[in-house]
């Protein structure tokens, strides 16, 4: 099948349409980073850089850490920036760019998210780096791809009754990270736990500015839900987007987080810079033993 140049959109470098990346400037294993100004956050710790490049607020470096050959991509914020890096990301791996088609051998990538995140347990504090083992989609991005064979459907039922979820809201999905991804990263001091995606930052995480929330009780009824011993641990923006598309293209992904902030206790980190370059470093050491 040919890709019609309304479907596989090419800029007259032949590069990839958002992310401005042709196929050899990326490497198997990609960090993503939500703040284009994190990009170099991690590659600063690189013994090379290879390639740069930023279109939007997509920026892309790819290097070699020990030896190990990277590429960091800022994404911005949200998974509706999330559907346009990883289906590109995707498209740069395994569609020929020339014949505009779908390879026949596909390339496996591994996706790690470098993040920052806020728990809303009172035993996950601020200053401390956390896995996701799961993630609970309330941003309905899944749903517009065929996706029932994937996720946790008792876990989203159980998560709709127990918060009394309006139906004006899209269902949220619940889909789990790579577990061998998770194994390697998984330590006794990292937290782990199911991280909710929000579509927003202030009201969707139930934050009250000058605006009331639809549901005051909703950050309550996150801390209070549990199924099966798992609890909802933080909130953040893109981790869903992240494991539903890498599931679904055959990629392998992981979210990793730095708390900043504990909303039950209403408490934000005094140097929220250093527990994001403990994270990277900590991160950056895992991933080059993968």
């Amino acid at each position: 099948m040919t890709l019609a140049p309304s479907e596989l959109i090419l800029n007259k470098d032949r590069s990839i349409y958002h992310l401005h990346l042709l196929p050899e400037q990326i490497a198997d294993t990609i960090i993503t980073v939500g703040d284009p100004d994190r990009v170099e956050s991690v590659t600063k710790h690189f013994d090379t850089i290879e390639f740069s490049t930023q279109k939007r607020e997509f920026k892309t470096q790819t290097g070699s850490f020990k030896g190990k050959r990277l590429t960091v991509i800022s994404t911005g914020i949200g998974t509706d920036n999330i559907d346009i890096v990883l289906n590109e990301l995707d498209a740069l791996a395994n569609i020929d760019f020339e014949t505009r088609s779908i390879k026949k051998e596909l390339i496996s990538l591994n996706i790690i998210r470098l993040g920052t995140s806020g728990s809303i347990q009172q035993q996950i504090p601020v200053d401390s780096i956390l896995i996701s083992k799961k993630a609970l989609g309330f941003d309905a991005l899944l749903h517009f791809y065929k996706n029932e064979s994937l996720r946790d459907l008792a876990f989203e039922n159980a998560f709709v009754e127990h918060t009394n979820w309006s139906p004006e809201k899209s269902k949220p999905y619940c889909i789990s990270a790579n577990q061998e991804l998770f194994k390697h990263f998984k330590e006794e001091n990292i937290f782990s736990g199911i991280t909710a995606t929000n579509i927003g930052f202030y009201g969707p995480q139930g934050r009250k500015l000058r605006l009331k929330t639809q549901d005051t009780q909703m950050n309550k009824k996150l801390e209070s839900f549990s199924y099966s011993g798992e609890s909802i641990t933080n909130l953040e923006m893109e981790t869903s987007g992240i494991y539903g598309l890498s599931l679904l293209l055959g990629h392998k992904a992981i979210s990793i987080n730095a708390i900043l902030a504990n909303r039950t206790k209403e408490t934000f980190s005094k140097n929220p810079s250093k527990i994001v370059e403990d994270m990277i470093v900590w991160a950056l050491d895992r991933i080059a033993i993968l």
